[in-house]
């Protein structure tokens, strides 16, 4: 089974996705299951699970209908608002929904770098512990270390950081970077996604670009915490669904056949599927 954990759709025409502009010629167009299905098939991935591109729960409510019509879309991980005063009931209502698997704040577009950390927050981490949902931690360089606080409050909150928190491949990985993953990896509820890493490098990447920052993911969470995925259409930026499907292969192919199973697909599989049925 290989799981794609990280892949959006979308239409611009629906008008909730503020960072997509016309002037993303590359993205600026709709993105549905028709468009991925071929991309999948040509690299054998089976199922995928659908991330939140929009801060509205109006967005969930349109990933979990495509879910309902697609079935390699095994789960969704949608978007509420934490701070909201009935955030409990909010997201007791998504995780009615059993394709829901997660939520996800768009804590790299938020203005305030300490938001995540703000002890306010609790009844929404509480909450989707309650409901079994997983966090996926949106985050960039700078906001790594104000994962900790939330880590300490909420140890059995199931985390999961995104595209490896965007290091900054273009003008060099700073030695912070390499400590503060280092730290988040030490708490054991957390997971790492191998995705988005493309993106963050020059245009003409190798796999060898990548190479430093995937060992030290790997040495950090070890292969049983890390989770493939493609960061499709985002990927389009930087390259083929295939070119990093094969990158990602390389930057493995040290593995066991049982680690190199549990990265693209088996760990998505317990971290996001299995408790909820």
């Amino acid at each position: 089974m290989i799981i794609d954990a990280h892949q959006h759709f979308w239409k611009p025409e629906r008008n909730d996705y503020g960072w997509l502009t016309p002037g993303l010629e590359k993205l600026y167009r709709d993105f549905l299951p028709g468009d991925l299905q071929p991309l999948l098939d040509s690299c054998g991935v089976d199922q995928t699970i659908l991330v939140q591109a929009a801060p509205t729960e109006a967005e969930t409510h349109f990933m979990l209908s495509l879910a309902e019509e697609n079935n390699f879309i095994a789960g969704v991980v949608g978007w509420t608002d934490f701070e909201s005063p009935d955030v409990k009931s909010r997201i007791d209502a998504l995780a009615k929904h059993q394709k829901l698997v997660g939520l996800r704040p768009m804590v790299q577009d938020i203005a305030d770098d300490d938001w995540l950390a703000r002890p306010a927050l609790a009844p929404a981490f509480e909450s989707m512990i309650e409901n079994q949902l997983a966090f996926d931690a949106l985050l960039l360089p700078r906001h790594i270390e104000r994962l900790l606080p939330v880590l300490e409050r909420h140890p059995d909150l199931a985390v999961v950081v995104d595209h490896a928190a965007k290091p900054t491949l273009k003008t060099g990985v700073t030695k912070k970077w390499f400590d503060d993953m280092a730290a988040v990896a030490r708490h054991e509820q957390v997971h790492c996604k191998l995705s988005g890493l493309a993106t963050e490098a020059r245009e003409d990447w190798t796999a060898g670009d990548l190479a430093p920052v995937v060992d030290h993911l790997l040495q950090c969470f070890g292969p049983d915490r890390l989770i493939w995925g493609s960061d499709w259409p985002v990927l389009t930026l930087a390259g083929s669904y295939g070119k990093w499907w094969k990158a990602a292969q390389e930057l493995t192919s040290s593995l066991s056949e049982t680690d190199r199973s549990a990265i693209f697909g088996e760990n998505a599989k317990r971290f996001y599927l299995t408790h909820r049925g």
